[in-house]
């Protein structure tokens, strides 16, 4: 009797064993799920976040819950997208959703979708996003340490300013402008007379309240999103630069992925970009409408007058960068 006790004391203490160490009775270990971070720095209801937990939720669902990835948005952890990007380079972040204009300070050849009035409407882009100019230019983040998965968007941006309304390019004289720390954009609203001043996104609300800074520039989502009426009085619908947003992962965490998991971020990456280009583009127009409604001066401008007045930038750039011609041409011709 003594004995039978014993054995089944003991067989009761290996069954606890090997539940405590989380291996099923069979013997087969489970798998460890791999935990990534997805960054970006605007509020958990723009476009940048619903893309981004769609894209989690489906990674999610195609790894049978083998990949989980958290989404951190607002800025937590990093107040700049220039953080965020050598975040990923680092291994201290995984994923972020950012504009090309920071990307740009760390691959020259994505500069060029920075060029004002590249792109005639919102066709035009995706045809050459979503095709061979577009993938090449995601390729080209590789010598960076980053990896280029997909284009989101923010749209075609606009200038906002507390001065008086912008109608012409003479009216931008005397005026400060925040840009993002971007060659082109810099060069492209000194084109039109204006003062620009490179910002960290997470500057730009206080400096427009203090002063600091007359306007800046942003697509309407990120005007509405971030209540910019409570300190800009006049928005002009310029759509100067049209604002690709890529989605990245740091270039060895991908590489770390297993080979099938690297196809399936690419092509879920790339699926989820047409969902988040949709919310941006369904919510345009309402935003202008709220705008409106909050007391916002908006107008319309004459687009000629402004494209004619941002042609030089085009010769500036062309000489620094020869090879840029050729994909200026190429996004010219893809239709």
């Amino acid at each position: 009797m003594r004995r039978i006790i014993y054995v089944s004391f003991f067989l009761v203490m290996s069954s606890s064993l090997i539940f405590s160490a989380g291996l099923p009775l069979n013997g087969a270990v489970q798998a460890k799920t791999l935990k990534l971070k997805l960054a970006t720095v605007t509020p958990p209801h723009h476009a940048y976040n619903e893309g981004a937990r769609q894209f989690a939720r489906l990674i999610k669902e195609r790894t049978g819950g083998a990949v989980d990835i958290r989404v951190y948005p607002g800025g937590q952890l990093g107040k700049g997208e220039r953080e965020l990007l050598e975040g990923m380079q680092m291994r201290t972040i995984d994923l972020a959703v950012t504009a090309t204009g920071p990307v740009s300070g760390f691959s020259q050849s994505m500069m060029v979708l920075d060029l004002p009035f590249l792109f005639q409407d919102y066709h035009h882009v995706d045809v050459v996003l979503d095709g061979p100019i577009g993938r090449k230019l995601l390729n080209d983040l590789e010598k960076t340490k980053l990896k280029g998965l997909s284009f989101f968007e923010n749209g075609f941006r606009n200038f906002t300013n507390s001065a008086r309304p912008l109608l012409k390019p003479g009216d931008f004289k005397g005026l400060k402008f925040r840009t993002m720390e971007n060659p082109v954009h810099l060069a492209s609203v000194r084109q039109l007379g204006a003062q620009a001043v490179p910002m960290s996104w997470g500057e730009v609300y206080t400096s427009l309240q203090t002063k600091v800074i007359d306007g800046q520039e942003n697509p309407v989502a990120i005007i509405h999103t971030f209540k910019l009426n409570e300190v800009q009085q006049y928005l002009s619908l310029t759509g100067h630069f049209y604002s690709p947003a890529p989605l990245t992962i740091g270039l060895k965490r991908f590489k770390s992925l297993k080979s099938e998991w690297q196809e399936l971020f690419i092509k879920t990456a790339v699926e989820v970009a047409a969902y988040e280009r949709k919310i941006i583009r369904d919510n345009e127009q309402r935003q202008i409408r709220d705008l409106k409604a909050w007391g916002m001066d908006v107008r319309n401008v004459d687009k000629t007058i402004f494209v004619k007045a941002m042609e030089p930038v085009y010769s500036k750039f062309i000489k620094q960068y020869p090879d840029w011609e050729l994909i200026i041409e190429r996004i010219g011709e893809t239709k």
